[in-house]
């Protein structure tokens, strides 16, 4: 197994080179070494995959629960993990700059932080305020004894509010704070996209995966873009098909949909390989 410095050396790597990477999102130990098994290069949790997995909405879980979880996946790969940890758990720079500690402490590489409250009506944080969130965050994580990525996030446009020169001016702001990686979820056309990646100078993340968007790794690749997630759309896509399933049951008493389903002995093999590989 790779330490963490080494793990965090490659994630790092991984943003200085000519072409976007996929950085795909795993909300458990099993789908996280099923995507390493597939050979991807890096993960990153999904705070809305897990909470969906654990039947809660997203933005609900505490802090301590969710440490456990980004701690079991970083340690279930070889591969270097990134944690969605949603604005940090605490409105305080303060907060912010113990919740990134805390995930170096996980076995982390990286983590994202992003300008929206987890209090009721979701608020984007202000200017100032959110930029200081980002540079206590920054802080903490220079402080450590590896490299540790931080990714800042603009939350406007899945806030409702799809100003890209407020989104431009955060992100800017943030990539002076201290910031690795910059990331505005929820662009959705070529052109917004591109204005972000032209406006700083720092790898930037797209996500993919939401509905109505559809740019490809060739496409964004060749726009500058950096770093490609897709959120909670794994687990969605996987939620999809169980409901699909049970709803055929409920409603037809047919068992269909069993011919789309990977054979026991398939994903029995797959998951004794990956326990061979990690023991050697």
């Amino acid at each position: 197994m790779l330490t963490q410095a080494q793990k965090g050396l490659a994630f790092r790597a991984l943003h200085t080179r000519d072409h976007a990477f996929i950085i795909p999102n795993p909300w458990d130990v099993g789908t996280a070494r099923l995507l390493s098994y597939l050979g991807f290069e890096a993960l990153a949790t999904t705070s809305a995959g897990y909470a969906f997995s654990v039947g809660q909405q997203d933005n609900t879980i505490g802090r301590p629960e969710m440490m456990a979880h980004v701690s079991a996946i970083a340690s279930a790969t070889d591969l270097p993990v990134s944690a969605d940890l949603e604005n940090g758990f605490g409105d305080s720079p303060q907060i912010v700059a113990e919740t990134v500690r805390l995930a170096a402490a996980a076995g982390l590489a990286g983590c994202s932080i992003e300008d929206m409250s987890r209090q009721p009506g979701r608020l984007i944080y202000k200017f100032d305020h959110a930029v200081e969130r980002v540079r206590a965050a920054a802080e903490a994580a220079r402080s450590l004894s590896f490299a540790f990525t931080l990714t800042a996030r603009a939350e406007n446009y899945l806030a409702g509010h799809p100003d890209l020169g407020d989104t431009i001016k955060r992100l800017q702001a943030y990539q002076e704070a201290g910031a690795d990686v910059l990331y505005a979820p929820g662009l959705s056309s070529k052109d917004d996209i591109a204005a972000v990646v032209k406006s700083v100078d720092r790898p930037v993340n797209v996500v993919m995966g939401l509905q109505g968007v559809q740019l490809s790794l060739a496409e964004l690749s060749a726009m500058g873009v950096k770093r490609v997630s897709v959120g909670g759309a794994l687990s969605r896509a996987a939620l999809g098909a169980f409901l699909r399933a049970a709803r055929e049951m409920k409603e037809r008493g047919t068992f269909t949909f069993a011919e789309q389903a990977i054979s026991y002995r398939e994903i029995s093999a797959i998951f004794g390989e990956v326990a061979n590989t990690a023991k050697n």
